[in-house]
């Protein structure tokens, strides 16, 4: 029974709108461009809001920051301690502020102009994509970049200006893979070394029963500390991204 009156209810609001002369989705054209309907901005916003994940992950500096964290968790030896929780929200801080001046362009060039109607919704999203392509490029590796252009069957000697979005995006990802990489590997080294110095201490000694994790966590973690660690790894990751550390 509920379906029969949900397929009665779609097969009749059409008819309904239609006699009430209702336009959903509508595009006028202004001095200034084309405007969009109340009801049809409403529509593009909800779906952006959706894309908001996807658009954190794949466009900012979170991944790289995500990644390094992880790795730096498995170098310490410690499997679920800071929580993954915790770290998501450390890599959330940090890309706020790593993305901070991005944010600001985005604000006071395309959303305060649109707020104020001196833009129109087509002229704010190409200003608020000048920052943000710029942010993209200046992380760009070229042998990524390249390899992208030649799956997409792309010249590979396109300028970085008429790059198109479905190319910068993967070629930005597979570059903050490369560099999260790369600094995982630098960090895991010294936390490597005092395992080895411990499983050699403990095999000269004949307790090779003894796991070398139990005597080398508490080493690892003290060293860490005072070293402060968590802000040299912070630092490093905005210097990363060209940002003051």
């Amino acid at each position: 029974m509920p379906k029969i009156l949900l397929t009665l209810a779609a097969l009749l609001l059409p008819l309904g709108l239609s006699a009430q002369d209702l336009t959903l989705l509508s595009v006028t054209d202004s001095a200034t461009g084309q405007d969009y309907s109340v009801k049809l901005q409403i529509l593009l916003l909800m779906t952006v809001l959706s894309l908001i994940p996807g658009i954190v992950l794949m466009m900012t500096s979170f991944t790289r920051i995500i990644i390094v964290l992880a790795i730096l968790r498995q170098a310490l030896g410690l499997a679920q301690s800071p929580p993954n929780r915790i770290l998501i929200g450390i890599a959330l801080m940090l890309s706020l502020l790593i993305m901070k001046p991005v944010w600001q362009d985005i604000y006071q060039n395309a959303f305060k102009p649109y707020q104020a109607e001196t833009l129109s919704l087509e002229q704010a999203i190409a200003r608020a994509e000048q920052p943000v392509r710029q942010f993209m490029l200046a992380q760009i590796r070229e042998n990524e970049l390249h390899q992208v252009l030649k799956i997409a069957n792309e010249p590979t000697t396109r300028a970085a200006a008429d790059l198109t979005f479905d190319v910068l995006l993967p070629a930005f990802v597979l570059s903050e893979l490369t560099t999260a990489f790369q600094i995982g590997f630098m960090l895991f080294i010294p936390f490597l070394i005092i395992d080895l110095v411990v499983a050699s201490v403990l095999m000269s000694m004949g307790m090779m029963m003894l796991s070398p994790l139990i005597i080398s966590l508490p080493f690892k973690l003290m060293i860490f500390v005072l070293a402060d660690g968590w802000s040299m790894v912070a630092g490093t990751l905005a210097a990363s991204f060209g940002a003051a550390p």
